[in-house]
């Protein structure tokens, strides 16, 4: 396929997914943050939320990762965990895979509007943390 056809193509299924995805942005994020994370990371991003009372894993303090990773955002590495490409697992590791989780949600029939849907929300998770950086 060339460029260009690739980049129509890409194109179509964005002008697709647009109405089931809003733009990736932090504010969008903290609203997903909030819906999804808060439970286990806080409504701070702080790793105080109501869940780690009963986990026996450490909830990291995710407003921390720029100072521990030589003050750049690590977005591609957050991207990854929050979409499930690491080797983090629900059920067997501390961190549910959201990736599968939210191009699900979409409704559709797991298409490229499917993964635009599920990859607008972890960007918007990511933009999110991103702006919370201490």
């Amino acid at each position: 396929m060339r460029k260009s056809s690739t980049a129509l193509a890409l194109a179509g299924a964005a002008a697709l997914a647009a109405g089931m995805v809003q733009a990736q942005n932090a504010e969008v994020g903290a609203a997903f943050f909030g819906q999804y994370c808060a439970t286990c990371h806080g409504v701070d991003a702080k790793g105080d939320g109501p869940m780690t009372q009963m986990m026996t894993v450490t909830v990291p303090d995710l407003t921390q990762m720029s100072a521990n990773n030589g003050g750049k955002f690590p977005m591609l590495e957050v991207i990854h965990i929050i979409d499930g490409r690491t080797g983090l697992r629900a059920h067997g590791g501390p961190m549910p895979v959201y990736g599968a989780v939210f191009r699900s949600e979409s409704g559709g029939t797991g298409g490229d509007a499917d993964v635009l849907h599920g990859l607008g929300k972890v960007l918007s998770i990511a933009y999110y943390l991103e702006s919370v950086q201490q």
